[in-house]
């Protein structure tokens, strides 16, 4: 069998996240049936991760196990062709058969768009969190710095989703403001917990509101207490941005075409 792992992006507005569910419209299941009438078999993805209701992605990995003649161009132009508006394939590439879109990746990147001004915006609604009132970045910058490391992120994990251990490694994560208020928060980790990037967030503008003090968020991660976290951002600002691998794992055994 051939193995083949995709780049997508998708908007995630009209969409119950990433992973199958009964009755439900998901990402995974759409790709899916398009892969299922271009192989005439039964295909299941492999995700990097699950991305929560209404959550975008713009370099989601997936990686598929199939039995046909199609190469990595053919299957790249069959899928976008097939597949709704709001999912597209940016790239095809065949795998080693060993390789796991999921246990083969190195970190992810996710992004959080914040529209901070007075007037809320009509075109890109989906995509950002609106807040009318002012946020103190300078605040939200100095509580972020205690984010970054390997620790116990406990205190940002939504239930329904329990894990092994809370231990994460948050490689980076900062502040960027962009022109007419816009604001992004980037960060990078070896793995995330259920809503940890969404539940970060909503704690740091409570810092940028002055509803916690920067140096509050030390203590909440030290307390492995959801209760004590902020409130949990909306799904529509954030972005799953891309999907880290080793170079010996991206490499491609055929191009696109």
């Amino acid at each position: 069998m051939a193995n083949f792992k995709l780049t997508i992006e998708y908007d995630g507005t009209n969409y119950s996240g990433w992973q199958r569910q009964a009755e439900e419209s998901t990402v995974q299941a759409e790709i899916e049936r398009a892969l299922a009438s271009m192989t005439r078999s039964t295909i299941t993805l492999f995700a990097a991760g699950r991305t929560d209701a209404g959550v975008h992605a713009l370099g989601q990995a997936a990686n598929f196990h199939c039995n046909t003649r199609l190469g990595p161009d053919a299957i790249l132009k069959g899928l976008n062709s097939l597949l709704p508006a709001d999912i597209a394939i940016r790239e095809c590439r065949r795998m080693p058969e060993a390789f796991h879109a999921r246990f083969d990746a190195k970190s992810k990147i996710y992004r959080y768009h914040i529209l901070n001004r007075d007037t809320r915006s009509a075109v890109g609604r989906s995509y950002a969190w609106f807040l009318h009132r002012p946020l103190d970045l300078g605040a939200m910058r100095q509580a972020t710095e205690v984010i970054v490391g390997r620790q116990d992120f406990k205190a940002f994990e939504s239930t329904g989703s329990p894990r092994a251990h809370t231990v994460r490694n948050v490689m980076d994560a900062g502040w960027v403001e962009r022109e007419d208020r816009r604001l992004t928060f980037q960060i990078e980790a070896d793995g995330f917990l259920r809503c940890m990037v969404r539940n970060i967030v909503g704690t740091l503008v409570a810092v940028g509101l002055g509803k916690l003090a920067p140096g509050a968020v030390r203590g909440i991660i030290d307390s492995r207490d959801r209760k004590r976290a902020g409130a949990t951002a909306p799904p529509q600002g954030l972005f799953l941005a891309a999907v880290r691998y080793e170079p010996a794992a991206s490499d491609h055994l055929e191009p696109n075409s």
